[in-house]
């Protein structure tokens, strides 16, 4: 299984905070956009929370609607998500009402961490706690690794804090933002802030991809999704969300009985869009997606050497149209990394595969995301059954 769709979750202030420095928690939402944080748990497998909320929280982390929770059991699902902590030093409260409230939990720690957490007398039974320890360090992609293989979560809700959601992001790991801006300033140092210091993929002049903003009550929902490529083989959150717009676009082409529907995106290093194009743009029969892109941009542009290309078919190294193949416009242009989301099968070259390897043997870095193909075949089922 995949990783989990990562989406942070929180309510700041206008000037970033999540709550003041006063003993009770501060509430920035409103009763209206707590139904919607209710509506978007009960649309997760799991949420999860770091130590620090635990601690001064006391969060239960329930789906409070139960007409939401009977929608959960009638499409075969249980009726509260997974909830899930993680802590290095298992320095955890046995009492708190996140381990008595809801159905199954999870707690994420260290080996250090787990020898303290089997003394507590946490809650065993169908409803108790599974203790997973990931090794002397806790590092974030091995939670997300057995939370996709050994608990098939495949949509995780975040709600904090504040350095769960920084070292999520900073380490590219997070697909989605959603901020429930209220009207208030907090206006103390010492409170605590979203976001901590450190450095963000593409740093400052980067900027994420803004997908909503609405009102909800007297706050503003804004929801954002990463922009940042991957380096070399490694699949930031951005690979996905820039693929799946490939997999869109490929589905805008005119249909064809005798060439595949592809689209293709030309992201910069820092985020930025390029160039997009599909399959037998403009009316152009032969037109590859790659071809069209890369049509659009300046051959002389400097970002294009550290840019990604992303194609919902792996870029052909052989075609009868047109005098180079894709993956020889691609090289030629300077890029050196491609996410693909389908191998070229041999339906129109013989042994697609084996000649395609031409990326790789001059050089580029070719990373193949096998959750999106079945979105990349969708457009060409006719031709692949």
């Amino acid at each position: 299984m995949p990783q989990p769709y990562v989406l942070l979750s929180a309510a700041v202030s206008l000037d970033g905070y999540l709550d003041d420095t006063g003993p009770e928690r501060l509430l920035l939402s409103g009763p209206a956009d707590f139904d919607r944080v209710d509506q978007v748990r009960a649309a997760s497998d799991a949420i999860l929370i770091g130590a620090g909320t635990l601690r001064t929280d006391n969060p239960r982390l329930l789906v409070n609607s139960p007409e939401r929770r009977a929608a959960r059991v009638a499409a075969g699902l249980p009726e509260y998500p997974l909830k899930i902590t993680v802590s290095a030093s298992g320095d955890l409260d046995p009492e708190a009402q996140f381990w008595h409230t809801g159905g199954e939990k999870v707690v994420y720690t260290t080996d250090k961490g787990a020898e303290r957490l089997r003394t507590l007398g946490l809650p065993t039974g169908p409803a108790g706690v599974d203790v997973v320890c990931v090794g002397p360090d806790l590092e974030w992609p091995a939670v997300l690794d057995h939370l996709g293989d050994a608990r098939g979560v495949a949509r995780l809700m975040v709600e904090g804090g504040g350095r769960v959601h920084t070292q999520l992001l900073q380490q590219g790991l997070a697909d989605e933002l959603q901020l429930a801006v209220a009207p208030v300033f907090v206006g103390e140092a010492e409170a605590p802030r979203m976001f901590g210091t450190g450095a963000y993929p593409g740093g400052p002049t980067s900027r994420l991809r803004l997908v909503e903003t609405r009102p909800v009550g007297d706050v503003v929902l804004i929801r954002y999704v990463p922009s940042v490529p991957g380096t070399g083989p490694t699949v930031s959150a951005a690979d996905r969300h820039w693929l799946a717009l490939a997999c869109e676009l490929a589905a805008e082409c005119p249909p064809s009985g005798t060439a595949f529907s592809v689209g293709a995106v030309v992201v910069a290093a820092d985020g930025t869009e390029l160039a997009r194009g599909h399959s037998r743009e403009a009316g152009d029969p032969v037109a590859h997606a790659e071809e069209a892109a890369l049509a659009k941009l300046d051959p002389t542009d400097p970002r294009l050497a550290s840019a990604t290309v992303y194609s919902s078919l792996e870029p052909c190294a052989r075609r009868a149209s047109r005098p180079a193949p894709c993956a020889r416009l691609i090289l030629d242009a300077g890029v050196r990394r491609v996410v693909t989301a389908w191998r070229e099968p041999d339906t129109f070259v013989p042994d697609a595969t084996a000649r395609n390897a031409v990326l790789a043997e001059e050089g580029a870095v070719v990373v193949v995301v096998p959750e999106y193909e079945d979105r990349a075949k969708e457009p060409n089922r006719h031709l692949v059954g």
